[in-house]
C-alpha cells in the first residue's frame, strides 16, 4: 500500500500567520492560535471582530504573510519528503493567505479554506471546505488505497492524526501532548522524519 504524507502547515513548515500579524501590529490577543484554542469558530470570530475594530483589511495581513519565510529546516525536510513519497498539506489557512508561503515552499500541493473578502478589503467570514476537512480528507485517502502518516501541531490537527494510520505531533504545546498521548511527539525535522518515515 503506498505511503502518503499529510502535513499541517502553520507550526510545522511555516509561523504561525496570526502570531506574526500580532506581533507586527501589537494586539496581543490576535496572537491566540489553534494551538491554545479547541473551538476553531470561536477562534476565527474571535479574530474577524479584532481586525474590524481596528480597522484591518486583507492587504495589511498579507503585507505581513509576505515577510514570512518557511521554519528553519522546514523546505529541507519537505524536500525529502517529497523525494521519497507524495506529501498533501492539509491546513486551515486561507488560500488568500497560502499563496507566497507557497512559493517559498516550492509549491506543494495545499488544502485549505477560504475568507470572504467585501470589494474594500474588509474580512467579513471565512467559508470551510467541509467540517473537519482534514480528518476527512485523510480518510477519503485511506479508501483510496493510500497508508497515511500525519503529523501536526494544534488541537485542530489531533482529528487529522487519529484518522491516520500513524499520527505524529510536531514541536506542539504541553497541553496538546498531555491531552493526546497516543501520538508521538517530535521536536526536529531530524526525529519528525523518523517518526513519520520509519
Amino acid at each position: 500500500m503506498p505511503l502518503l504524507i499529510t502535513l499541517d502547515l502553520e507550526g510545522v513548515l511555516v509561523p504561525e500567520v496570526w502570531i506574526a500579524f500580532a506581533e507586527a501590529t501589537g494586539i496581543p490577543e490576535l496572537r491566540r492560535t489553534t494551538r491554545d484554542e479547541p473551538d476553531y469558530d470561536l477562534l476565527m470570530r474571535g479574530r474577524l471582530q479584532i481586525l474590524d475594530r481596528h480597522g484591518f483589511k486583507l492587504a495589511d495581513i498579507q503585507r505581513v504573510i509576505a515577510t514570512i519565510d518557511p521554519l528553519p529546516g522546514a523546505l529541507e525536510f519537505l524536500d525529502r519528503l517529497r523525494s521519497t513519497t507524495q506529501v498533501l498539506i492539509l491546513s486551515d489557512t486561507f488560500a488568500q493567505f497560502a499563496a507566497p508561503l507557497m512559493r517559498k515552499l516550492a509549491y506543494p500541493t495545499l488544502f485549505c479554506h477560504e475568507l470572504v473578502v467585501e470589494p474594500d478589503g474588509r474580512v467579513s467570514g471565512y467559508r470551510l471546505r467541509i467540517p473537519d476537512s482534514k480528518r476527512r480528507a485523510v480518510e477519503v485517502l485511506r479508501t483510496l488505497g493510500f497508508r497515511v502518516h500525519s503529523a501536526g501541531d494544534s488541537y485542530n490537527d489531533t482529528t487529522m492524526l487519529a484518522a491516520a494510520d500513524r499520527g505524529v505531533l510536531f514541536r506542539c504545546p504541553d497541553a496538546v501532548a498531555q491531552q493526546f498521548p497516543a501520538f508521538a511527539r517530535t521536536r526536529t525535522y531530524e526525529e519528525l522524519w523518523g517518526a513519520l518515515m520509519g
